[in-house]
């Protein structure tokens, strides 16, 4: 799902969208989505913890960022932090995993 929709709006976001901070937001949301996708495939595994924390953090983040971008509520931006823990959760897990040896 994050890689989708980090393809589809980024690029809808690359040809559609004409104000910068906006394009910023979707490029931030992308990266963040196709980048968590592919950890998420990458470590699913190894911990299911994990890969659930970084599709579900970057979910939130990324779509909070696009819809900030495309309604300009900018609001939204209090949710973007909790996608981001989670996120970081992710990371946090496989690291605590992998220095436990498992």
């Amino acid at each position: 799902m994050n890689g989708l929709l980090a393809v589809a709006v980024g690029a809808f976001g690359a040809h559609a969208v004409a104000d910068p901070q906006a394009k910023a937001w979707i490029a931030t949301g992308a990266a963040h989505g196709l980048g968590h996708a592919a950890a998420a495939l990458a470590v699913a595994d190894r911990s299911h913890l994990a890969a659930w924390a970084m599709t579900a953090g970057a979910l939130i983040f990324s779509t909070s960022l696009y819809l900030i971008a495309l309604t300009g509520e900018r609001w939204l931006g209090a949710v973007a932090p909790l996608g981001g823990t989670l996120m970081i959760a992710g990371w946090g897990t496989l690291a605590w995993r992998a220095l436990r040896g498992r």
